[in-house]
């Protein structure tokens, strides 16, 4: 090809992205969606503004290389050691769960049974590229979803190489060859291969990237980072191994390093701009001639496909350990086809087990269910979700022990509350309204009942008739005033300490008559206020005593404007004056610290008189308090 050709499809390829993506993310549809939607536009059964989709998608298979890559520096040998039972386990249950329906459809189908296997384990695997970069957009990599997910992937990477060596044996097996010890041969290229990705990633490494390092030149460090990658990939292709298991082995040893950081910085611009170009390579290889020629064929083998991969995915999702509100979302995350497949379907054409054209149909089956994926989130998240939030489980049978405290709202907030009242001997019945949360609980040893607090018949089984204090630590604003309602009108002798997620809030809970209400930033942002102020260079003590100061006077402002909370401009005027009279305050309590030059922990006593004049500073400030008030 020529440069012109190389610049032309270049731009060709940035302007699809550029157009697609942005509206296909708009439409909330996913940037996967638009990267497939962009190769559709402009491949060889579109626009044909690039005719040669196959070049392209083994050039942009270095993205799917690096991704591995930038993960395997994200785990260092122990982690994965860790990790074996989910990735070996987990994963080996999930391939065969869905390799044998799958097979035995396409043996149904009328395939070969050598064929039916290879292609049926070819289509159980799922895409790397397609589940992470999903992942990564809804957030989902530190979930037990995503943990389970990348484990199962990376087993599948690790399959592959099985998978791969499979198919000359069962080629000689059905042409009647047994072979000649080309097996062997072949194992011991393989293990030859992977020592020396070892010794490389192990030994020569690291000295390297020291040399460079002092070196001072980032571009230099950047392309050997870029040559160590592709180079230990194509090691790896040259004896039949999959690319992205090679770089993902190279990043795992890397993963202690201390240029870990910087590999990875220098290598996340390129994998993520091939990542998009293999997804529009993807878009571009599917054969929309076979869907016009065979559409009702090709339509039951892509649905047959996806409902059978979806609900193998979801009938081994409780024996993997995802929750019962987590099985769907997983099942959709994984149902698609892998871009390993694309190589095996190559692999068993050249040695004659996928006869006719059946070989284009399974990749085009794998196209079509890569550009489902987006198609599936949306449907998991408009039917399953809705229907798990307003399907919500029934609320747990609660025993009243005759514990004093009722804490309504176990998440962040409420277990810090719960487990300072734990340690000091108090003995609480915990309310919380979701299910996730509580199922983490219980493997932390908290007894949390589910439920809605809101509702009476859960207060009075709770015992809130006898209780001394409730702790309202819910986080939704409308129903912490709902409860206070309630409780206030049903058992109005129960003592209240509630949370206020912001000023609006604690307004509506003090007009309640809640007495004791805490903003939840409030506390922690005077704190980081007061460490702000040591670090400036004012002492400690001083530094204490301003936050001390701005506490009592911003709650003391805001008891003041309580009774004119309605009235904006009233408030706003009340506001501005409580300004002043802080800045006055503070100017004050300086110009007595400078003259005392020291007030307190270890230092000497302040002159005399200085106590003195640190009362009337106090006096004044209970003065402007009062004028505040008034």
């Amino acid at each position: 090809m020529s440069d012109h050709g190389i610049l032309s499809d270049a731009i060709v390829y940035l302007a699809a992205a550029v157009v697609c993506v942005p509206l296909a993310s708009r439409s909330k549809l996913g940037s996967v969606l638009g990267y497939l939607a962009a190769g559709c536009i402009i491949g060889p059964f579109g626009l044909r503004f690039v005719e040669d989709p196959e070049s392209t998608l083994h050039f942009a298979e270095i993205g799917v290389v690096l991704m591995l890559f930038v993960i395997g520096l994200e785990l260092d040998p122990s982690h994965l050691w860790k990790m074996r039972r989910s990735v070996f386990g987990g994963g080996a249950i999930q391939l065969f769960a869905c390799a044998i329906p799958l097979g035995l459809g396409l043996l149904a189908l009328g395939l070969p049974w050598q064929g039916a296997l290879v292609a049926g384990l070819a289509l159980g695997l799922s895409s790397t590229a397609v589940a992470m970069q999903t992942m990564a957009e809804k957030s989902l990599l530190s979930s037990p979803v995503g943990k389970t997910s990348f484990a199962i992937l990376l087993f599948q990477d690790i399959a592959a190489i099985p998978l791969l060596a499979m198919v000359p044996l069962l080629a000689e097996r059905a042409s009647g060859d047994s072979g000649s010890g080309s097996g062997w041969l072949g194992a011991a290229k393989v293990l030859g291969a992977v020592t020396l990705v070892f010794v490389i990633g192990r030994f020569l490494t690291r000295p390297i990237l020291r040399i460079l390092a002092n070196t001072g030149l980032r571009e230099v460090f950047t392309g050997f980072a870029l040559l160590l990658v592709l180079g230990i990939a194509q090691i790896m292709a040259s004896v039949g191994i999959s690319m992205a298991l090679g770089a993902f082995l190279a990043g795992v040893l890397l993963a202690g390093s201390e240029y870990r950081h910087a590999l990875e910085s220098d290598i996340e611009p390129f994998k993520g701009l091939l990542m998009g170009l293999f997804f529009i390579a993807v878009g571009m290889s599917i054969d929309f001639g076979l869907m016009t020629t065979r559409p009702l064929f090709v339509l039951g083998l892509v649905l047959g496909f996806q409902v059978l991969k979806v609900l193998a995915l979801r009938a081994v999702a409780g024996p993997l350990g995802i929750g019962t509100a987590q099985r769907w979302l997983i099942a959709a995350l994984l149902a698609q086809g892998g871009e390993f497949a694309f190589v095996v379907f190559g692999v068993a054409r050249s040695a004659k087990l996928l006869p006719g054209d059946w070989d284009a149909l399974l990749t085009l089956a794998v196209a079509l269910s890569m550009a489902l994926t987006p198609v599936l989130m949306i449907l998991h998240d408009k039917l399953v979700l809705s229907r798990q939030k307003n399907q919500k489980p029934e609320a747990d049978e609660i025993v009243d022990e005759g514990r004093p405290v009722i804490i309504a709202g176990f998440g962040r907030f409420g277990q810090i509350v719960g487990r300072l009242l734990f340690a000091s001997g108090m003995q609480a019945t915990v309310l919380d309204h979701d299910p996730d949360t509580i199922e983490l609980l219980k493997r932390f040893k908290f007894r949390v009942y589910y439920g809605d607090a809101t509702r009476l018949d859960l207060l009075h089984a709770a015992g809130a008739s006898h209780a001394k204090l409730l702790v309202v630590a819910i986080d939704d604003v409308e129903a912490s005033v709902r409860l206070v309602e309630n409780v206030r009108e049903h058992f109005p002798t129960l003592k209240i300490v509630a949370r206020a997620r912001n000023v609006g809030h604690w307004q509506r809970l003090r007009s309640l008559g809640v007495e004791i209400v805490e903003r939840e930033t409030f506390e922690a942002a005077v704190m980081v206020g007061r460490h702000a102020l040591e670090m400036l260079g004012v002492k400690p003590y001083d530094a204490k005593e301003r936050a001390d100061v701005f506490r009592r006077h911003n709650v003391r402002s805001m008891e003041a404007a309580l009774p004119v909370w309605q009235d904006v401009e009233a408030r706003t005027k009340m506001a501005i004056s409580a300004r002043d009279q802080l800045e006055r305050q503070m100017d004050t309590d300086r110009k007595a610290a400078d003259r005392h030059v020291t007030r307190g922990w270890h230092t000497d006593p302040p002159p005399p008189g200085g106590e003195a004049e640190m009362r009337e500073a106090e006096a004044a400030e209970e003065e402007a308090a009062g004028e505040s008030q008034s």
